[in-house]
């Protein structure tokens, strides 16, 4: 009898992810302190009350827009937004609906819609940025997206916030509420105007687009994740977006071919967009690398901690840096950038802010480690690149990234990839393409 209650979720075990399956069958758990009698009414108000958010896939046999209307009609389900970058749309649905939802023919997959959280003085030079910086080469006129918790206007950004758009509160004018975009931001693109060029960005005059997925706390869903990627594709050329910057992430329970913040940024990296995410801050244990950072296609970013020091034989990959291999037993990160105590700007009055007052540099600057500082240092260095030669394909800007690294000796391929980014030797190469 209790097994007949999962033949739906048996029946269409490969239409549910891994976490939603759980959550179904967690529904008929016993409620605590409650007597056996009423165990059963109350199970079943708990599955007619209990929403569950999630992303429903449809197959791609048929028009995206007329098979979704089909099947929110055929099974109850009400369309919230609408993803048709991976045929997808996002509801709320109870126990019963969800039934329907899976066993209908036109359902490819069903996610639930979890949690997605955020994951310079002596960073650049490590990276060999300045010998750029003489070249005159500092990303200008480049476009980078950060999808993160928003960006702060402030002055080191001057003029070169030219977009944003707000999935959290719809808000039209450019903030941050929370402060970890703002810093990364400030890896990418601070142009040190007001700490006298001491904390300056890898690429000084890139342009930037905020994309707020993230909330005040730094959470957002996979579902506003998905929509910030597909609205970075819709404007591209309008806005020259050239590099879409994740460091944000959630832990990874299956494969990238199923997961659909994977299946959303390799088709942002198919359409010309070069995608950076962070590796995650689950170090040091080997197999955790988180979503979509899981994924071979885009460049995967870990950290090394550079102990305040500008000598390459000081470098370690930072203990919190997560380790290889993916889920797929795949080899990540793909490559390390600094990213232990990576001094950026500062949200005033934002969470991270509040919550880091000895971490203060100033006024106007914050220091911060993760993955999440070294991932935006990558961007800028491949806005450097699309600067020296703006007809890199995102294979070959990944390719050239990882040719050019430079391996710690004492880490596996599983801790740092392919090593340290070196942004001289990888201009290089971009120029010697360019004369080819």
């Amino acid at each position: 009898m209790i097994f007949q209650k999962f033949d739906w979720i048996q029946s269409n075990i490969d239409k549910l992810s891994p976490d939603l399956k759980s959550l179904a069958m967690k529904g008929d758990q016993p409620i605590r302190f409650t007597p056996y009698f009423l165990q059963t009414y109350l199970k079943n108000k708990r599955r007619s009350i209990r929403k569950i958010p999630v992303i429903v896939q449809v197959k791609p046999f048929q028009e995206f827009s007329a098979c979704m209307i089909n099947t929110s009609k055929s099974s109850g389900c009400k369309v919230k937004h609408e993803l048709p970058l991976i045929n997808s749309f996002t509801s709320k649905v109870n126990e019963k609906t969800l039934k329907k939802l899976v066993n209908e023919q036109s359902i490819k997959k069903v996610w639930l819609d979890r949690s997605v959280h955020a994951v310079l003085d002596v960073a650049s030079p490590a990276i060999n940025a300045p010998k750029v910086w003489e070249q005159k080469i500092t990303g200008k006129g480049v476009g980078v997206a950060v999808l993160d918790t928003g960006i702060y206007q402030h002055p080191d950004l001057s003029g070169r916030i030219i977009g944003f758009k707000d999935f959290i509160r719809k808000k039209t004018k450019t903030y941050d509420d929370n402060g970890h975009g703002t810093h990364v931001a400030g890896n990418i693109a601070s142009n040190g105007s007001v700490s006298a060029s001491r904390y300056v960005g890898t690429a000084p005059k890139a342009n930037l687009i905020g994309v707020k997925v993230l909330d005040k706390q730094g959470s957002g869903s996979l579902s506003t994740v998905l929509q910030g990627i597909e609205w970075c594709i819709k404007n591209k050329e309008r806005l020259g977006i050239r590099i879409i910057n994740l460091s944000l992430g959630s832990t990874a329970i299956q494969s990238y071919k199923d997961d659909p913040v994977c299946q959303s940024v390799e088709n942002a990296w198919k359409r010309g967009i070069i995608v950076c995410t962070a590796a995650g801050n689950e170090g040091p244990s080997s197999g955790t690398i988180t979503s979509p950072g899981i994924d071979p296609m885009v460049i995967t970013v870990g950290a090394i901690d550079d102990r305040n020091s500008l000598e390459f034989k000081d470098y370690r990959v930072a203990g919190f840096s997560s380790r290889g291999p993916t889920i797929d037993n795949l080899v990540k990160p793909d490559a390390i950038c600094p990213g232990t105590n990576i001094t950026s700007l500062r949200s005033p009055n934002s969470t991270l802010d509040k919550q880091n007052k000895k971490a203060r540099s100033s006024t106007d600057y914050l220091s911060l480690s993760g993955t999440s500082m070294a991932t935006p240092i990558c961007a800028g260095i491949i806005a450097l690149m699309l600067e020296a030669n703006s007809k890199l394909t995102p294979d070959e800007v990944k390719k050239i990234l990882m040719n050019h690294a430079r391996s710690l000796p004492q880490a596996t391929e599983n801790m740092q990839g392919k090593g340290l980014i070196d942004v001289d030797r990888s201009i290089k190469s971009c120029l010697n393409l360019k004369l080819d």
